[in-house]
């Protein structure tokens, strides 16, 4: 018969759930207290403070109840909500953004919010309401909501534009750089999406990616950076700088960048202008915080309804919006001075009515990749109709149905008979070896290595046994069914995309062994060059230089990779700037795969090359430099003594510096994701990448994901078996 088993009993073997887990458990009582709360949150600065305050005045107030607040990290809050919820260490309630609510109510993550019957639910706004109603059931409590809006340079701009048309114009007499806003990330083009009429989602639930008014919002944006009026490739970073700068005297963004901005900016907060082409508001994604109340929660309906009125009830909702600047959905709280009389509030108030909420079905997470690398086609000056056909494609891969189910019954037997031949291979070695003998006396070396075996049986086996097993499984709605080697089977036959295609596993292979010989033989040759230079008797402060010369190593990589990709930037790039002193036009990296292939590969070379140098350097002075002089007095020239003198000599030292530098590289999976992104639309990605969007960015296809690192290992392994018998032949 086919196995059904739920996410909990598959989750709660990876190590994300064992380190995600242990902590609220901790918090957990053997005797759970219905009047004590645990509410986590991701909160952090003047949000978190508000929090805090908030519970603080609960406390004082109402004796019965106590909150216990965890801070989450954002990055790991729905991976932990994931696997501590299902097994009942999870929280009483949690604070989150409503995207996932279909995803979680499916799941069976939440239980439905009962309101207090003193703040009903027509105390909130509508628009926030229907965010977190999912199946004609409302979930959860709002607490605030963010958009995006326009931030205007007063002290550059004294007007308020009515169309974008006029904002453009108004842009180009003030600033350098008309409007700024990422136009790359889909999250902001939603805005000009919605304005020409678009809808992600039909009555029926259909995905609505390759339309008419889809290619027609993409062509606007595009027109908008073919004329300069937006700059071509813009991030956080780049659209902040712009703003203080005075370079741009328009920013979309959202109440996030009021922390950005500097103190001696006279700016303003207005809602976004309107498209002449169509006569509607850019109209941005609306993302509502609120409140929810987890499964198998162990505090009261009672503890639950005060911790309510005290964070969603007017003087909580006040003290958020003061205190933390949050732009509260409670209907009274908004013709409140708070909020009324603060122009920034008020202003993001008014942006929020003319909003759309983000869609809170599942299927929302296989619609992001592939609309922002259509968003990313038209950017470029590509067909924006091929892009959203292309992309509605590309949707129906991530959401295509899981294989099918399959039998243990062979796979149990299968596990069995390796087991049974593991045994005996087992016990014969230990009778070959005499080990039974000998064993009294090797005891105590035996307990020496405990704590090692140990250590690698917790960090190293089972997290990828626990990988291994769920290799054979899809996960689809929470639940995992076992396959088999279907997912295997998938991923080598390719035949949902093409070999050729960027998603094929073999075009990515292909891609990922070519990364790696470029970055390794120019690491190698770089770092061996250096070395060589170093070691000469004539080089002057050769210390200083050995220190600089190690400094891309020391710095952490994640920072580099930002650095290089700023350097990149077409339009205020170093890269760039520098090859203008030579008359070259300006090069858009990223949308050519060669020339993105090439900056990934100069951001690791600079990161790999001090490795190689400092490797080099040490066997360097291992060699005796008399062999060097007798090799030079017997009339060898400088490349004969390096080849048959210096060289040989090095291979020890080198060959596993070259292995250990090939596996890194393979798996440099940092450099990928910051510098390209994988772009031009996915085609520099590397395995190591690509087994990353499929578990996490994908619709959560774990199994999939755990296949796709299965085969990645079976890969070095291999590697490592060859580089074995080639470094034995050369001992």
């Amino acid at each position: 018969m086919p196995v059904r088993l739920p996410i909990a009993s598959y989750l709660a073997a990876l190590c994300i759930a064992t380190a995600c887990v242990g902590g609220p458990a901790l918090a957990a009582a053997d005797e759970p207290d219905p009047s004590r709360v645990l509410l986590w949150h991701s909160y952090r600065g003047g949000e978190r403070e508000a929090l805090e305050q908030v519970v603080r005045r609960l406390h004082a107030a109402n004796s019965d109840v106590t909150v216990d607040l965890l801070a989450v990290p954002n990055e790991a809050f729905r991976q932990r909500l994931t696997a501590a919820i299902p097994r009942g260490n999870g929280p009483d309630l949690f604070i989150a953004p409503h995207e996932s609510v279909g995803e979680w109510s499916r799941n069976h993550l939440l239980e439905a919010m009962p309101y207090p019957a003193d703040l009903p639910e027509a105390a909130f706004l509508a628009s926030s309401r229907d965010a977190l109603t999912f199946d004609g059931q409302l979930w959860a409590v709002p607490l605030s909501f963010k958009s995006l809006a326009l931030f205007i340079n007063r002290g550059l701009v004294k007007q308020t534009p009515g169309t974008v048309e006029e904002l453009v114009a108004l842009g180009r007499a003030a600033g350098e750089v008309p409007l700024a806003y990422e136009a790359g990330n889909f999250y902001h083009h939603a805005a000009v999406m919605h304005a020409f009429g678009v809808r992600l989602f039909g009555e029926d639930g259909s995905i609505q990616i390759d339309t008419a008014e889809m290619a027609d919002s993409l062509a606007f944006a595009g027109r908008l950076v073919g004329d300069g009026s937006v700059p071509p490739e813009s991030d956080g970073a780049l659209v902040s700088n712009l703003f203080n700068s005075g370079t741009a005297p328009f920013v979309i963004n959202g109440p996030w960048f009021l922390g950005e901005i500097r103190d001696e900016i006279d700016f303003a907060v207005e809602p976004l202008p309107t498209v002449a082409a169509t006569g509607q508001p850019l109209q941005p994604f609306l993302t509502v915080e609120a409140l929810y109340l987890a499964a198998q929660r162990r505090a009261s309906t009672e503890a639950v309804h005060a911790v309510v009125r005290a964070i969603a009830g007017l003087e909580g909702s006040l003290l958020r919006a003061r205190v933390g600047r949050q732009t509260v959905p409670l209907i009274a709280a908004g013709a409140d001075p708070v909020i009324a009389d603060d122009p920034v509030l008020s202003a993001f108030v008014a942006q929020g009515a003319q909003a759309v909420a983000t869609p809170n079905r599942p299927e929302m997470g296989a619609i992001w990749e592939p609309m922002n690398r259509a968003l990313r086609r038209a950017l470029r000056g590509s067909d924006a109709r091929k892009a959203v056909v292309e992309a509605q494609q590309e949707v129906s891969f991530y959401l295509r149905p899981p294989p099918e189910e399959a039998a243990p019954g062979p796979y149990l037997a299968l596990l069995g008979l390796l087991l049974l031949g593991a045994t005996g291979w087992s016990l014969r070695s230990l009778k070959r070896n005499e080990v039974v003998s000998r064993l009294p006396s090797a005891i105590p070396a035996y307990l020496y290595l405990l704590p090692a075996a140990l250590g690698m049986t917790l960090v190293v086996f089972l997290p990828f046994l626990a990988g291994a097993a769920v290799s054979l499984f899809a996960h689809v709605g929470g639940e995992f069914t076992f396959v088999g080697l279907r997912n295997f089977g998938r991923i080598l036959s390719s035949s949902e995309y093409g070999v050729t295609h960027p998603l094929s596993f073999w075009f990515t292979l292909v891609v990922t062994v070519a990364w790696t010989l470029a970055n390794v033989v120019l690491h190698v040759s770089i770092g061996l060059g250096l070395a060589l230079l170093l070691r000469d008797p004539w080089m002057k402060l050769k210390g200083v230089y050995r220190v600089l010369l190690i400094v891309p190593w020391a710095v952490p990589n994640y920072i580099t990779a930002l650095i290089w990709k700023g350097m990149f930037n077409r339009q205020f790039g170093a890269v760039n700037a520098f090859l203008d002193l030579f008359g070259v036009e300006p090069i858009s990296w990223f949308s050519n795969f060669f020339t993105s292939f090439a900056a990934n590969v100069a951001t690791n070379t600079w990161l790999g090359f001090p490795f190689m140098m400092v490797v080099t350097l040490g066997a360097l002075q291992a060699i005796p430099r008399d062999l060097i002089e007798a090799a030079e007095v017997d009339g060898a020239n400088a490349w004969q003594r390096f080849r048959h003198v210096t060289l040989p000599l090095l291979k020890p030292a080198l060959l596993p510096a070259v292995i250990l530098g090939s596996v890194w590289t393979f798996n440099m999976f940092n450099i990928i994701y910051l510098v390209s992104a994988g772009e031009p639309d996915g085609s520099t990605e590397i395995l190591i990448s690509e087994a990353y969007k499929w578990a996490f960015t994908r619709q959560a296809q774990y199994g999939y994901a755990s296949a796709y690192a299965l085969l990645i290992f079976g890969i070095l392994w291999l590697w490592g078996l060859l580089t074995q018998r080639v470094t034995g032949a050369e001992a």
